[in-house]
């Protein structure tokens, strides 16, 4: 039997302005999103104890722009996490796929 290491090589890590960007774009993202929500509970607390119509509106377009943003880091950490290998990359099937089963996804039962 031979002995010693059988791992092969490592290879050295180098940097990823891509993971970079991503990284920035995720802390951006839910920064944006924090001080949204914050203003969108002043935004209400004003609304309800003066009764003004322009804090409902501008209620609406933080709690809207809150959900985006959100959204938005949600869509870039995987972005991230399938970049650093952490998720599989999913590739859709094409409809003319011949492994697909004819009829829709209950005939091949």
């Amino acid at each position: 039997m031979a002995g010693g290491k059988r791992a092969g090589d490592r290879s050295r890590a180098r940097f990823r302005p891509d993971l970079l960007l991503l990284a920035v774009g995720i802390t951006f993202s839910l920064v944006a999103w924090g001080y949204l929500v914050i203003a969108a509970i002043d935004f209400g607390a004003t609304a309800r104890h003066d009764g003004r119509t322009s804090a409902w509106g501008l209620l609406a377009v933080a709690a809207l722009g809150a959900m985006l943003c959100l959204f938005l880091a949600f869509m870039l950490a995987a972005r991230f996490s399938r970049a650093l290998g952490l998720s599989p990359h999913h590739e859709p099937r094409s409809p003319r796929d011949p492994a697909a089963p004819k009829g829709g996804k209950r005939a091949a039962r």
